[in-house]
């Protein structure tokens, strides 16, 4: 009887490359900066959009003016859609980020806490940031 070879397992990476080719990782980290850049404009418009939407709700529940309730009577709808459309990017960048569900779960809740959106996404850009540029340096040598 023989025995099966084993082979040995492939080694984890921490770039999005995972040990590619130069233009590999070239085009991994220009998607990478690109979905980066989506998640910002889309943080900032959803924690706009939830400043927004607790403006509307304080003056609906608070002091009861039919006038401005009238008029944003859109918001809870856009703020939903938005939100949804939030979500696609951070399960984006988290994935070609390749973070733990600790930050993605951080990422997700900071589209329904007022003012998180803001504070997380300055976080979540300069740890990006500098991962990519790391990453850069390693590849351009």
């Amino acid at each position: 009887m023989s025995t099966p070879q084993q082979t040995p397992a492939p080694q984890p990476s921490s770039s999005p490359a995972g040990g590619a080719s130069q233009a590999q990782a070239e085009a991994a980290i220009r998607k990478a900066r690109g979905a980066l850049k989506r998640y910002r404009f889309m943080a900032i418009l959803t924690g706009v959009m939830l400043l927004i939407l607790c403006v509307e709700m304080f003056f609906k529940y608070v002091v009861p003016v039919d006038v401005v309730v009238d008029y944003m009577g859109w918001v809870p709808f856009a703020h939903g859609w938005i939100y949804v459309v939030y979500l696609v990017t951070v399960l984006d960048l988290w994935s070609k980020m390749r973070w733990g569900f600790g930050r993605l779960a951080t990422m997700v809740f900071a589209g329904v806490v007022p003012v998180m959106s803001f504070i997380l996404e300055k976080r979540v850009h300069a740890d990006a940031d500098a991962k990519l540029a790391a990453l850069e340096e390693r590849y351009a040598a």
